[in-house]
C-alpha cells in the first residue's frame, strides 16, 4: 500500500462503490443458511428472523428497523454465544447507530424470558436503563422477538424482504 498511488486508489474505490449491492447479496445467503440452524426451537432461526421482521413490518417500522429486524441473528450463521455482536457489526455502517446499539444489546433485553432457566440474571436489560435507546430494545425484544418462534404466524417471505436489504444494504448510512 505504500507504493500505491491516487489514481489506484481511485480505481480502488469507484469499483468498492461500483459493488456495494454484492453485500446485499451475501447478507441474503447469510440469513438463507439460517433454515439451517433450529437449535431445540419450534423453528429455524431463518423463520424466526423472518417472523421478528414481519412484526416489526407490521408495527409501522421503518425500512432500516425492518432490515436490522430481519438480521438481527445473522450472527447465528457464524457464532452463536456473539451472535448479537457480529450483526450489531453488520449493520452498523447502514443503519442509525440506536438500531446498531438495540442489536447489540437485544440478548439481555431478550433474557427477561428465559435467562432464569439457565441460572442468569432475568434483569440485564436493566444495566442499559438510562440509554437513550432503551424503550426501542424493550419495545424490539417483547413486541417483536421473543414471541417470533411460531409455526403458525402468518410469515413474509425472505423475497418479501429482499428489496429493503438491498435498498439498505445498498450504500453506507449517512449520520
Amino acid at each position: 500500500m505504500d507504493v500505491s498511488t491516487a489514481e489506484q486508489w481511485a480505481v480502488i474505490g469507484t469499483e468498492t462503490m461500483q459493488n456495494q449491492g454484492r453485500v446485499a447479496e451475501r447478507i441474503l445467503g447469510l440469513l438463507e443458511s439460517l433454515a439451517e440452524v433450529t437449535d431445540g426451537f419450534a423453528v429455524d432461526q431463518l423463520t424466526h428472523c423472518l417472523q421478528t421482521a414481519t412484526r416489526a413490518e407490521e408495527a409501522g417500522a421503518d425500512d432500516e428497523w425492518v432490515v436490522a429486524s430481519l438480521c438481527h441473528d445473522i450472527g447465528k450463521a457464524v457464532s452463536v454465544p456473539n451472535h448479537p455482536r457480529i450483526a450489531a457489526e453488520m449493520l452498523r455502517p447502514y443503519v442509525d447507530p440506536t438500531i446498531t446499539a438495540v442489536i447489540a444489546a437485544h440478548q439481555d433485553f431478550q433474557g427477561r424470558h428465559y435467562y432464569h432457566h439457565f441460572g442468569l440474571d432475568p434483569n440485564q436489560r436493566d444495566r442499559y436503563r438510562d440509554e437513550p435507546w432503551f424503550a426501542d430494545a424493550e419495545r424490539f425484544a417483547d413486541e417483536w422477538d421473543q414471541n417470533s418462534f411460531d409455526p403458525d404466524y402468518p410469515t413474509e417471505s425472505l423475497e418479501h424482504f429482499a428489496p429493503k436489504v438491498l435498498a439498505v444494504f445498498g450504500r453506507p448510512h449517512v449520520a
